[in-house]
């Protein structure tokens, strides 16, 4: 039986867009929000303190790849993994909305319909806590598809072992594929610049798409 991967990030959750809402919430409007410190001299004079060159957390320009670093500034690599798997994890990987209204009631459709001609499964880059929060997200919206696999990148070479299709929107994916697997494109802002072959923009292409393809 052949099988079907379905990629979380970007195709079922905009964790893209949660992401940026956290930040912009978290990282720029508390901390513009935040009242200044003043001091007081021994004469009961104050003054506001000054933080020696405070961090700028600013959006340096539209998501156009998965290089988060590129487009949200933070003080290093270690910064910005805290923020999304330590501090905001379950905010950004159990509560991201789908990608679409009615993306669950269109993969659950899609279950229904293929489930007896091939193995689904859903599959996601995640690291840590993220995993019980993509569960989380799952279960939230109904999810109906039997089969979960996490993958990180010591790891990927297993999931393309586990698939014979994928749908994707993740660059790397597309960009990197085995030469004997078939990615599908779900397109986003941040993949608009990779060809694919085979490419979709809504979920509800996806079964008329793999009739073409197989």
């Amino acid at each position: 039986m052949m099988r079907i991967g379905i990629e979380i990030n970007g195709v079922l959750r905009d964790t893209i867009g949660k992401f940026t809402q956290l930040y912009e919430k978290h990282l720029i409007d508390e901390i513009e929000s935040n009242n200044p410190t003043y001091l007081m001299d021994l004469s009961g004079n104050t003054e506001v303190a000054l933080l020696d060159d405070p961090f700028k957390y600013e959006k340096l320009s539209d998501v156009t790849s998965l290089n988060l670093l590129d487009h949200f500034s933070f003080p290093s690599k270690d910064e910005l993994y805290s923020f999304m798997y330590e501090e905001y994890t379950m905010e950004l990987f159990g509560h991201a909305p789908s990608t679409e209204m009615m993306t669950f009631n269109i993969l659950n459709d899609i279950y229904h319909n293929l489930r007896d001609k091939y193995d689904l499964i859903i599959v996601s880059d995640e690291i840590g806590r993220s995993k019980p929060s993509s569960l989380f997200f799952l279960s939230k919206f109904g999810c109906l598809l039997e089969k979960v696999f996490f993958y990180s990148e010591v790891t990927k070479n297993d999931m393309w072992n586990s698939v014979d299709i994928l749908l994707t929107a993740n660059p790397d994916l597309l960009l990197n594929k085995p030469s004997n697997k078939i990615v599908i494109k779900y397109e986003t802002e941040f993949n608009q610049n990779v060809e694919s072959e085979h490419t979709i923009k809504s979920l509800s292409e996806f079964e008329d798409k793999l009739t073409k393809i197989i």
